[in-house]
């Protein structure tokens, strides 16, 4: 038998390890706090209506603060504008999941998309805003936003295969169909449509028309 002075000593992480991943952890919550802030200050006055430094208050933190993480107001939006990115495909995702009928999950994935946009409409606004002039400059922004645009063309493509929706390139119908439903988002969290959409449960009713609409228009013929 072996004696249990022979078993060897589990070794606990060093103090400097352990104040290393503190610290880490304690930069990614001051990330996550001045985007939250960021983004209550856009629905307020949107993304131009604010500074650095008047986020930094919103979020409790020094006026410095902001710029350990972030190299300026834009890289502050990318950010803002990638969690959007990533919410939404996680959306469109659960979708893809849950709704297995290819004539379905086209008309679903609308919806999904209206649901987030009622829900995050500061996102939505710097998602598809002037403000960030070019996606490519934030490498993590840029992979977000394609995934979730790969979702849609992986879903139209889906019904293609299936022989429910008609031929053509996957990535231009997706564009069509991204455009009309973006388009009604968009009209939607800005007021336009408060004559047609008075509740919730009216947009959702306009938004299942406007999507039937699309279906009908791709599918199969």
């Amino acid at each position: 038998m072996v004696s249990s002075s022979s078993h060897s000593k589990v070794r606990r992480p060093s103090r400097t390890v352990r104040s290393g991943r503190r610290a880490r952890s304690g930069r990614a919550d001051l990330g996550q706090r001045l985007v939250a802030a960021a983004a209550a200050l856009i629905t307020e006055r949107g993304p131009r209506g604010f500074s650095l430094r008047e986020v930094a208050r919103r979020a409790s933190v020094s006026e410095a603060a902001p710029y350990w993480h972030f190299t300026g107001k834009e890289a502050l939006l990318a950010a803002v504008a990638e969690q959007g990115f990533i919410r939404l495909a996680a959306a469109m995702a659960e979708v893809r999941q849950r709704v297995k009928d290819p004539r379905r999950q086209l008309r679903q994935l609308g919806e999904a998309y209206v649901r987030f946009a009622l829900a995050h409409p500061s996102h939505l606004r710097v998602m598809f805003g002037p403000e960030i002039r070019d996606k490519s400059a934030h490498p993590s922004l840029k992979a977000a936003a394609e995934k979730a645009f790969d979702l849609l063309v992986s879903t139209i493509a889906d019904g293609q295969r299936a022989g429910h929706l008609k031929r053509g390139d996957a990535g231009e119908l997706a564009v069509s169909t991204w455009a009309l439903v973006h388009g009604l988002a968009s009209l939607l969290i800005d007021g336009q449509l408060r004559r047609r959409a008075r509740s919730a449960r009216d947009a959702k009713m306009l938004t299942g028309r406007a999507t039937q609409l699309l279906q009908t228009g791709l599918a199969k013929r």
